[in-house]
């Protein structure tokens, strides 16, 4: 009897687990459920609340589901270009809408030219007649940006906007592995093909110093440009002149020096921000001081979904690293990417063709099995135009090769026409180790790549054969593609980056202009009438389980984060390391010939392990 009562009670606790599991994957699905299809249901009016905790980009990219599970460290959230946009323009024309809110407050910034297009939005909405507030406890260049394009900027008392413009350090390994005795095999064409310095020196070469330093400089005065448009008034030159000057003329306080450089319209906190936005758009049900009528922007996009009718344009999307076989979106999977095209073809409902290019490039083989894909809607006569993002360069720009016309935004970042390949050998490693490697050959590659003795005479010329062939190859491209010479794209090419406007200049784009001008173009192209098309987005739709996951990765509250600006820039070094970990991965772990621009401000994903690596590497500095 014993020995049944036992089973009996194990039976039980079994069947208890299973109810209990049951009663929590219910649970946890309906959380799922209401939280990543939120209620469509607005107000009959208020203020569109753009809250954009996080960054703004191109694709959001697919979540970790480990990373989500264990909690490693949260998601940052991504807010999609285009929803933002769609968003925006239902609101410029719609009665409900009294004013639209933009909360700064945990915006961590994008691509100069994305933010540049959420402006043109922007823009858009005031010339409706309808107020746009912009609020922060500090502003630094990308969150100003975006906010310059408000009738009102806010401003915390206690705050300051700090505008330091691109540049900065990188860091430099070769000291570091030569006290490890490891000794990188580089394989490169291009001059300016900077991306493997780090392992060679401790310092910028010259060639790479002006390329950069070109650039950053022409993308700084665009985006000096684009705020002196919008904000005539503003003295935005002499205040990055001379910082100090303003804030010792304003008696040291930081936000009134702003506030008189025009930069700012209103000094104010939250609660007087709140009853500002409340005369406007009303007060909110609750009573609540310093609160107000609110529309958030996922009811608004959910209310306002792309329009489903018109002549198909389809927009393929490649954003960020391509790399080979399938990937999740905010990573360019070659095959994924390219399947996604000819399925579309087959079901010959598409008059034309637009690519949005938003990525530094990466794997040659996934960069040409997209432009393959691409070509093949040419083959059919679909008018194919490339519209270029905040980044668009070397295995990018491969991809536009197949465009019958490239437009981009004078912001991009595009270029980049080299290869290079980069291998770790660790002979010094094991010699300080006290160890060795031996063993024996049946061809002159055998063993090879050796990693451990070094790779041979042999194996190093045949990767550098390849390397060179890839040159050749690309070149060949970009010459047939811009009506060149392989000589005259060598002259541009070497792996230099180009600004979107010299990039024009040296016939490398067609012209300028957003996904908007890119579909009107390609519309042109295919003989549609412009106010008969839509945009067909060719993209996988996240699955349940995956929009599941998302709805737990969501960043830290903008109660637990610092929010002011001083903030923001003392946590640079420690995305400088978590970057820096990320490219060395990305390095070890990719294809051996490479069309990356690393020099691109666009880097590989951190993972969760790269970011506690990080932490754990500045409190040892820290302790040191």
């Amino acid at each position: 009897m014993r020995v049944v009562r036992g089973i009996w009670r194990i039976l039980v606790g079994v069947k208890d687990a299973l109810v209990l599991l049951l009663l929590l994957v219910f649970f946890g699905l309906l959380f799922a459920a209401l939280s990543v299809s939120p209620n469509a249901k607005i107000p009959d009016s208020g203020a569109l609340v753009l809250d954009l905790t996080g960054t703004l980009v191109e694709q959001p990219s697919q979540s970790d589901a480990l990373a989500l599970l264990s909690r490693a460290a949260p998601a940052a959230r991504e807010y999609r270009l285009r929803d933002v946009i769609r968003s925006l323009d239902a609101a410029a024309g719609d009665k409900a809408v009294k004013a639209v809110v933009l909360d700064l407050d945990g915006f961590t910034g994008g691509g100069q030219a994305t933010i540049a297009a959420a402006g043109d939005a922007l823009d858009r909405v005031r010339r409706s007649g309808k107020p746009v507030l912009a609020f922060a406890s500090g502003y630094t260049d990308d969150s100003y940006q975006l906010a310059a394009h408000a009738s009102e900027v806010w401003l915390d008392p206690l705050g300051a906007v700090l505008l330091t413009g691109p540049g900065g350090a990188r860091l430099y390994y070769k000291g570091l592995l030569d006290k490890l005795g490891i000794t990188p095999k580089v394989y490169r064409v291009g001059e300016f093909k900077s991306a493997v310095e780090p392992y060679l020196r401790t310092d910028m070469s010259p060639e790479a110093r002006a390329a950069n330093q070109f650039v950053a400089n022409a993308l700084w005065t665009t985006w000096q440009q684009d705020v002196a448009r919008v904000r005539p008034g503003a003295r935005i030159a002499a205040y990055i002149e001379a910082p100090q000057s303003a804030i010792d003329a304003a008696g040291g306080d930081l936000a009134v020096a702003a506030q008189r450089a025009g930069l700012i319209d209103k000094l104010g906190d939250r609660i007087a921000f709140g009853r500002r936005v409340a005369e406007l758009a009303g007060p909110s049900d609750d009573k609540m001081i310093g609160e107000y009528r609110a529309i958030p922007l996922e009811n608004w996009a959910a209310a306002h979904p792309e329009k489903s009718s018109g002549d198909a344009i389809g927009v393929l999307t490649v954003a960020g690293n391509i790399v080979d076989g399938k990937a999740g979106p905010g990573t360019a999977g070659g095959d994924t990417i390219a399947n996604l095209l000819l399925e579309a073809l087959a079901d010959k409902k598409l008059k034309a063709l637009v690519v949005r290019v938003d990525s530094p490039g990466g794997s040659v083989t996934g960069s040409e099995r997209i432009r393959t894909a691409i070509l093949e809607a040419r083959r059919r006569r679909i008018p194919v135009v490339v519209s270029m993002g905040s980044v668009a360069a070397s295995g990018g720009y491969w991809v536009a090769t197949a465009a019958d016309k490239i437009i981009a935004e004078r912001s991009t970042i595009t270029g980049s026409i080299g290869v290079f390949g980069i291998l770790p050998t660790f002979p010094g490693t094991l010699a300080k180790l006290g160890l060795s490697a031996d063993g024996i050959k049946t061809t002159a590659l055998s063993g090879e790549p050796d990693l451990l003795r070094g790779t041979s005479p042999t194996f190093d010329r045949l990767i550098q054969t390849g390397i060179d062939t890839t040159y050749r190859r690309f070149t060949g491209l970009v010459a047939q593609a811009r009506h060149m010479t392989p000589a005259g794209v060598d002259r541009i090419g070497q792996g230099r980056i180009w600004d979107g406007a010299t990039a024009q200049r040296i016939g490398l784009v067609d012209g300028f202009g957003g996904l908007e001008a890119a579909v009107a173009e390609a519309a042109r192209l295919a003989r549609v009438d412009p106010k008969r098309i839509r945009p067909l987005f060719i993209e996988e739709e996240p699955s349940f389980a995956a929009k599941m996951l998302e709805s737990f990765a969501r960043g830290p509250d903008k109660d637990q984060a610092a929010t002011d600006a001083f903030s923001r820039v003392a946590a640079q070094p420690a995305q400088l390391l978590t970057g820096a970990l990320a490219d060395a991965r990305m390095l070890a772990e990719g294809p051996a010939i490479q069309v990356r621009c690393m020099e691109c401000p666009v880097r590989a994903v951190p993972r969760p392990a790269d970011a506690g690596l990080a932490r754990l590497l500045l409190e040892r500095i820290a302790g040191w």
